[in-house]
């Protein structure tokens, strides 16, 4: 028993060490394919952000009813940057997405423009860098703290899926490669690295892991279907004319961005659906082994359609919170159903919505097979070797 327990041990550690390797090789390639060299989209010589201190109000904008009206004008000391330690007026506008309304001893980015040897600044924004930061920190400690070792493997998971999307999937379209591909890349890399340190090495991630690939596939293959079917593309999204001024200057195939982030945007619910039904058929599969494939599948069918709702639902809330400015525009401007039902931007959500929903409703069939024939025939191979 002792020289197996070493050999299991020794099995281990060195799977553990080939992870850290791969981890090791994997970072160095990311960090030699984002060596790019960036086209300049506008001009931004002799600008520069910076951190301040509001150190004075010179002249304010709060009338007596305590609205702003206009701009601020204050004297700020920088505390970061090339202008680091200087004391200079800045004007602060109280819009909505711009400037802030500044008090004795805010703390503000600063835009600083220099032109011919001499500069003009202006206030860009609170400077919240500290409290987003003090929020991540917060959700990770509390998932650590609950989870326990699997909540870190879930910290690990997320941090891993963020270099993804930021180090390999926006690199891989800004290059000119198809962000359909890219997308499918990071998600079988994401889902093979979450299920493995959430389940661990097993039938059960196997078949999580082909369960969430497969699932978001279809959704993405929903998704071109109904495209097709209302006659919408990838280039009748929002702000499509800033795409495609980007895609000129860059090479970006902006009409595949939609489907692309159709594929991403359906990941997390369907790798949760897929590890959901994974682990409850393994779990029934031990707690009752004279259950067979036909009896595992129809339990894991069971639990799944309970799942289905809530997570379909989940998804299509999820679009409806993302697109709430244009219902909220459409129901106070009163528009008429022919126009509402025909608009763009409501059938691009529909589209998200149904296709990702899809994609997690079609994801328990398939993972209540896969994982109802694997442990079946673990079953087998035990009552065998007995």
């Amino acid at each position: 028993m002792s020289e197996e327990l070493k050999k299991t041990d020794i099995k281990k550690i060195a799977g553990r060490g080939c992870l850290v390797v791969a981890g090791i090789l994997f970072l160095l390639f990311l960090c030699r394919y984002n060596q790019i060299k960036k086209e300049s989209l506008y001009d931004t010589e002799g600008r520069t952000f910076a951190k301040a201190e509001v150190t004075d109000i010179l002249q304010d904008n709060e009338t007596k009813d305590g609205i702003y009206i206009g701009r601020q004008l204050v004297k700020l000391k920088v505390t970061s940057g090339k202008w680091k330690g200087k004391t200079m007026e800045a004007d602060s506008s109280s819009a909505y997405l711009y400037g802030a309304h500044c008090k004795k001893g805010s703390r503000v980015i600063a835009l600083i423009s220099e032109a011919n040897g001499s500069f003009s600044a202006s206030v860009y924004s609170v400077d919240r860098e500290m409290q987003v930061y003090l929020i991540i920190a917060i959700f990770l400690l509390t998932l650590i703290i609950i989870g326990g070792k699997q909540g870190l493997a879930s910290v690990i998971g997320l941090a891993f899926t963020a270099i993804c999307i930021l180090f390999l999937f926006l690199p891989m379209i800004y290059k000119g490669h198809s962000p359909i591909l890219a997308a499918v890349i990071v998600v079988i890399l994401t889902t093979i690295v979450t299920m493995y340190l959430v389940g661990g090495a097993s039938g059960k991630t196997a078949v999580a892991i082909a369960g969430t690939v497969l699932g978001v596939l279809i959704s993405a293959l929903f998704a071109l279907i109904f495209c097709k079917m209302t006659d919408i593309s990838g280039y009748n999204v929002s702000a499509i004319e800033s795409l495609i001024y980007v895609r000129d200057q860059t090479g970006i195939e902006v009409g595949q961005l939609l489907f692309a982030g159709i594929l991403i945007a359906s990941l997390g619910a369907v790798m949760d659906v897929a590890m959901s039904i994974s682990s409850t058929i393994e779990e029934i599969s031990y707690q009752n082994p004279e259950l067979g494939i036909k009896g595992l599948f129809f339990s894991g069918m069971r639990v799944g359609k309970d799942m289905m709702g809530t997570m379909s639902n989940t998804l299509i809330l999820a679009f409806a919170g993302g697109s709430i400015n244009t219902l909220v525009f459409i129901y106070a401007y009163n528009y008429e159903y022919l126009q509402m039902i025909n608009m763009f931007d409501i059938g691009i959500e529909i589209i998200q919505g149904v296709a990702s929903s899809m994609g997690v409703i079609l994801t328990v069939p398939i993972c209540s097979f896969l994982s109802a024939c694997i442990q079946g025939k673990q079953k087998k191979t035990l009552t065998k070797e007995k």
